[in-house]
């Protein structure tokens, strides 16, 4: 049995992670999002301005017959493209047509998948996000920019079967 130790930073002093809850509009959409990081758990446990006070969860996740993509042994353009399905880097008419351009070549089906793992990101790696597709960046300097800062890596818990192995 392969069993992982991972964290979760939340608001709350009590945390059931429930199947079919989370936001769309995070790196890999809808999930329940853990870390092998205790520091990046805390993080995102006081990541809301209006709490003071946020809460470390520990669950052990059973990955024996769960899918898992994981981006790391893929392009840095795929896991862009992941970001760019579920959030916006710039409003402008000309980055919504490019960025689907980009979807279409570099993004992965991640519908058969039961975790995402890969790197989390923040507002900076969407700022290079809009340059590159603005062609602002270079594709041979992209990935050495997307590396700087030490991002974390997130797994992204999606199916129910996941849900019921965590």
């Amino acid at each position: 049995m392969a069993t992982i130790t991972l964290f979760h930073g939340s608001p709350y002093e009590s945390m059931i992670p429930e199947y079919g809850l989370g936001n769309d509009k995070h790196d890999y959409g809808r999930g329940f999002y853990l870390t092998k990081s205790v520091e990046l758990a805390k993080e995102w446990a006081v990541c809301r301005p209006d709490e003071s006070n946020g809460w470390g969860h520990q669950y052990e996740l059973n990955t024996n017959g769960l899918s898992i993509l994981d981006f790391q042994e893929h392009s840095v353009l795929a896991w862009l493209a992941e970001l760019m399905k579920h959030r916006d880097a710039a409003d402008s008419k000309r980055y919504r047509v490019l960025a689907a351009k980009f979807i279409a070549q570099y993004g992965i089906d991640t519908s058969g998948y039961d975790i995402i793992k890969g790197w989390r990101a923040n507002a900076s790696y969407f700022y290079i996000a809009k340059e590159f597709v603005r062609d602002n960046v270079d594709v041979d300097i992209l990935e050495e920019l997307l590396s700087l800062g030490g991002l974390g890596i997130q797994y992204c818990v999606k199916t129910e079967k996941a849900y019921g192995q965590l």
